[in-house]
């Protein structure tokens, strides 16, 4: 009796990797970095989601990203919104695309479809849809395709038999033709969309989720599923703004930064001269803590003049005063913001905490630091956001700071408490997060109300008594009597801070 024969797989060679899934970069800041490297190239992709989540406007930045910027022309088939509606939308994002259709980079396919006039026959297909699409396709030799949306195709339709034949013969025919492609379609009540069929027959199926949470609007993203590719499977807060659509993936940053050995100035020579002379470590974290009118704001102030006078760029995020009213205010004690905004060194973004949500707050300071590409940031105060839940607050500042850190940013939060606090109350959710933590205190009643005192300072040597200091139309100043004691030899033997 003959043995049966076995196939026997051959062993890959020693070092061969295993092909990668081709993918189509998107252009969509971060979207790329969560799905590794973009779409499934030649392949369909589902974007589903609710009215208003940017569905629509994330297909076209697809389409027109690859005709401006990667030389892959596109075709856009809308069944809702007229050509001339679609133009006018992304004209405040910066693209014009009349002239794409011109110079025949993009091609905008209408389809009026009325569900009044669809009648059941049994024999419903998209022939005719096909014969326009393929037209479009060769007019512009096109390699991306977005059809917006799915449900106006299938409105009418009752039949799931029928449904999910043509789904499976729209996905098909335009797998054949090697397009990399985006169906949108809506929610559903149970299912990711209404039909409940198209996340079986894509490839990748992305959710956009826009939520409103005791009156303030956040916007997520998360990849369902993306067959033959690791991604990020987590929930990615994401942005709608100028600039179109921007992904913050937050939750994928690790602790692989780079620690600095160079020290920057915190502005003020007394301070540095507390920290071991030199100042804070390029790249670390400082945290403020005081009550109101202990100088939190100045200190900050200080910290970014000196970064602006070293040449370096300098972004401030304020939460409780305008932009100009900072500048004001600061001018009063003899910081001159003014000239390095002029100069192009300092940029100060101001926005209310109730705008929107902490993780739209996180989304926006982050695309702020990719355009504006500083070397110093601060934040005042970050106590403005602890209206949420300590869970939330401590996520948020620790993808924050990571993502400072991994970009080598120098940064200083200041954190409010009441005057009878001493700091407690910061250091469960904030000040173990940071490198550097002074707290600073009023003393009612006093001559030399103010004074400072470096609670931790790791891997620098620093004094651990208190100073005063006087704010002043010169700046913050220290004690004369208490900044003599500052020798050199007492610094030599201050404590090593952990």
């Amino acid at each position: 009796m003959a043995r049966a024969s076995r196939t026997t797989p051959r062993p890959r060679a020693r070092g061969a990797a295993p092909h990668a899934l081709p993918k189509v970069t998107t252009g969509i800041s971060g979207f790329d970095d969560v799905t590794g490297g973009g779409l499934p190239r030649g392949r369909p992709t589902l974007i589903a989601g609710g009215p208003g989540c940017g569905k629509t406007l994330f297909g076209l930045e697809f389409v027109m990203n690859g005709a401006v910027r990667f030389g892959e022309p596109g075709v856009f088939v809308t069944f809702e919104e007229r050509p001339q509606d679609l133009a006018l939308n992304v004209r405040s994002l910066g693209y014009d695309l009349d002239r794409l259709i011109e110079t025949r980079r993009i091609a905008i396919e209408y389809i009026r479809v009325e569900r009044a006039e669809i009648e059941e026959t049994g024999e419903y297909d998209l022939e005719a849809m096909f014969i326009r699409l393929d037209d479009a396709i060769r007019s512009v030799k096109a390699k991306r395709v977005v059809l917006d949306t799915v449900e106006s195709l299938f409105g009418g339709l009752s039949d799931a038999g029928v449904l999910r034949a043509e789904l499976r013969r729209l996905f098909g025919w335009l797998k054949e033709r090697g397009m990399t492609t985006i169906i949108t379609g809506e929610r559903g009540d149970t299912t990711i969309t209404r039909q409940g069929l198209e996340e079986y027959v894509s490839d990748c199926v992305i959710v956009l989720d826009h939520r409103v949470i005791d009156q303030i609007s956040t916007r997520r993203l998360r990849v369902v599923k993306y067959r033959g590719s690791s991604h990020g499977t987590n929930e990615y807060p994401f942005l709608i703004d100028r600039d179109g659509i921007a992904v913050l993936p937050v939750t994928s940053l690790q602790l692989e930064h780079k620690a600095s050995a160079e020290r920057v100035s915190s502005g003020l020579e007394w301070l540095d001269q507390m920290l071991d002379g030199r100042g804070f470590y390029r790249g670390s974290s400082v945290l403020l803590s005081g009550a109101a009118g202990t100088g939190k704001t100045s200190l900050g102030a200080h910290f970014l003049s000196a970064g602006c006078d070293r040449g370096e760029r300098a972004l401030c995020f304020v939460f409780e005063e305008s932009p100009s009213q900072f500048v004001r205010n600061m001018r009063a004690i003899g910081i001159n913001l003014e000239r390095p905004i002029r100069q192009g060194l300092l940029r100060i973004h101001a926005a209310r905490p109730t705008l929107y949500g902490l993780e739209a707050h996180l989304a926006t300071m982050h695309r702020e630091v990719d355009d504006f590409k500083p070397s110093v940031v601060a934040v005042d105060p970050v106590s403005s956001f602890m209206g949420g839940s300590a869970g939330e607050i401590q996520s948020t500042l620790i993808r924050l700071i990571d993502y400072l850190k991994t970009q080598n940013i120098t940064s200083l939060f200041s954190h409010l408490f009441s005057n009878s606090a001493d700091g407690s109350d910061a250091q469960s959710g904030v000040s173990s997060l940071m490198d550097t933590w002074i707290v600073l205190r009023n003393t009612p009643g006093s001559a030399n109300a103010r004074r400072l005192v470096i609670v931790k300072a790791r891997g620098m040597s620093h004094t651990a008594e208190e100073q005063r200091f006087s704010i002043t139309d010169t700046g913050v100043t220290a004690d004369s009597s208490m900044a003599a004691t500052l020798s050199a030899p007492r610094r030599r033997a201050a404590r090593a801070g952990r």
